[in-house]
């Protein structure tokens, strides 16, 4: 979505009142992580159950070494573990995707793809926003689960079949039973239906997917520990201000969309070009291009369409702790990324490839879609050799800020770090 430019807001006010009772005792099985000594968080239901059981079993794969949790560690963020672009799968392991993995949590507000998608800043015109997937191909949590159980280079099963069958052999096809009938896997495409919405009824329900314990949090409920530091406010300036990172314009942490507040993303496309990454195999073919939406069955591209390479904003919560950056992983530190958003124009020879002292902006994007990219600050075309939008104490001061989006925070951790002019919480709603 193209979106005006806004003022800057910070208003102190309360917006929510969250319970945050953390352990922070780590153990090495997944199911026993961090994530899952949380405290205070309602038991799961039946079918949550089995999602549980299912995100962390192998079996489910045609190679029987990849779960959910191999690419979405809870101990992570429900993100990778690693910094590879592109996650290993297949029958062998021996495959490649095409896109970065993404987290799992703050799904729980997501609505559906559409191609005209009220703005949640209720200033922003509509356009493509919502779904599942970075290309929002999904409509839900049950049926993006159903994509990495069947791709050929992820989880690899030959069929719903056969992700019913080996739920059937596995040590909880007790519980399947008990969550959805003695004669469920008598029909085995009903059993695959239940089998995805045991996924998304995990991720809904489980507290270790949307625990709200940042910094942050503790901040927006005037909670202690949530005192902001100096450079964690200059951060948010940063953030807010349209002449500046102008974060905010789709990282929105408002009111939004099916009552959430805080998530960090207005769920809105955009495209801003990043670069060609050539650690993706497909990428090495120089006729393949990911465009996004456009890559969609239901969006194939044409000349001129105004979607073609369009990737869906992310939530920002838990950004300090990723270590592939954007739909092709490209970059791998949060500083990088900003200081990319920062220098693309005044400085693209920094990012892009030059063939003959000329540098190839766009590498990655076909010339007759650029007109779809973005032209927001600091991504507004500003000429090549101009002042970029933040200096180098703005990018420390955001980095500061963003490093308050990460969950599981333990206030006594920082309390030496605060300083005595941020003397009380500070909630910041915008």
């Amino acid at each position: 979505m193209m979106r005006n430019a806004r003022t800057s807001m910070v208003l102190v006010t309360a917006a929510a009142v969250l319970s945050l009772t953390v352990s922070v005792t780590r153990a090495a099985v997944p199911e026993t992580s961090l994530l899952y000594r949380l405290q205070s968080h309602d038991a799961l239901s039946l079918p949550a159950q089995v999602g549980r059981k299912m995100f962390f079993d192998p079996a489910l794969s045609g190679s029987g070494k990849l779960a959910c949790s191999s690419c979405h560690d809870p101990d992570h963020a429900y993100a990778p573990a690693n910094g590879l672009a592109v996650q290993a799968g297949g029958k062998h392991m021996s495959e490649r995707g095409t896109r970065a993995v993404p987290s799992l949590r703050y799904k729980e507000f997501m609505p559906a793809y559409a191609d005209i998608l009220d703005n949640p800043d209720g200033i922003s015109p509509p356009g493509p926003g919502g779904g599942f997937t970075q290309d929002g191909r999904a409509p839900s949590l049950a049926e993006q689960a159903k994509i990495p159980l069947l791709a050929a280079n992820e989880m690899a099963n030959a069929s719903p079949a056969a992700v019913v069958a080996a739920i059937e052999k596995s040590d909880y096809a007790g519980l399947f039973k008990q969550a959805f009938g003695e004669e469920i896997f008598a029909d085995r495409g009903a059993a695959f239906e239940k089998a995805a919405q045991a996924l998304q009824s995990f991720q809904l329900e489980d507290y270790s997917f949307h625990p709200y314990s940042s910094k942050y949090d503790l901040a927006l409920g005037h909670k202690i520990g949530g005192q902001f530091t100096e450079a964690e406010l200059r951060g948010l300036a940063v953030f807010s201000d349209p002449a500046k990172g102008n974060c905010y314009a789709c990282h929105y942490s408002g009111p939004g969309l099916n009552g959430s507040v805080g998530i960090f993303t207005d769920y809105s496309y955009e495209a801003i070009g990043v670069p060609r990454n050539m650690d993706i195999p497909a990428n090495r073919d120089p006729k393949y291009y990911d465009l996004g939406i456009c890559e969609r069955p239901d969006h194939q591209p044409q000349t001129g369409n105004r979607y073609c390479g369009m990737f869906k904003t992310p939530t920002l919560r838990n950004v300090a702790t990723r270590k592939a950056f954007f739909h092709n992983g490209k970059f791998k530190t949060l500083r990088e990324v900003i200081e990319f958003y920062n220098t693309r124009d005044t400085s693209p020879e920094r990012w892009y490839p030059q063939v003959h002292g000329k540098v190839q902006k766009f590498d990655d994007l076909p010339a007759e879609y650029r007109a779809n990219l973005d032209t927001q600050g600091p991504l507004d075309g500003r000429k090549r050799g101009n002042k970029p939008a933040m200096t180098g104490q703005d990018i420390d001061d955001l980095i500061a800020f963003l490093n308050t989006l990460t969950d599981d925070y333990v206030p006594e951790q920082a309390q030496a770090q605060v300083s005595p002019a941020a003397g009380r919480a500070v909630p910041v709603h915008q």
